[in-house]
């Protein structure tokens, strides 16, 4: 791996870690959450086997309900499920389930998708 591809990455990991802190913990932006379970089905173009991933979030978790890409060359890239959990939790909705591509800067554009279902448990 190259200097620019290190420094990148470096990079994309020291925002990622300000973006948790700035979300804040999930007992206190959403109190009314006991926990979050995000199941999902993640694909990678190129790679014929599906990887089933599973993401549980608690009150004491960060309220930042994005889920990093497996893909080793994926710069900054995930799958970002705030706009969808938070929707869920201001409608009280207990399931919901969709499909999204990484977000990510690698080498190739739509290198890699989730099928996700989330469930959420309120207190």
């Amino acid at each position: 791996m190259n200097n620019s591809m290190n420094h990148r990455k470096n990079t994309a990991r020291i925002e990622r870690q300000q973006r948790k802190i700035d979300a804040g913990f999930m007992d206190t932006q959403f109190p009314e959450v006991a926990g979050i379970v995000i199941s999902m089905i993640y694909n990678q173009r190129g790679i014929q086997k599906s990887l089933p991933r599973v993401v549980n979030f608690f009150p004491g978790s960060y309220a930042l309900f994005r889920v990093d890409c497996l893909s080793k060359e994926c710069v900054d890239g995930g799958f970002d499920l705030t706009q969808v959990i938070t929707e869920m939790i201001r409608n009280r909705r207990k399931a919901a389930r969709g499909d999204l591509s990484c977000e990510g800067n690698g080498p190739s554009a739509n290198h890699s998708t989730i099928a996700y279902e989330v469930a959420i448990q309120y207190t």
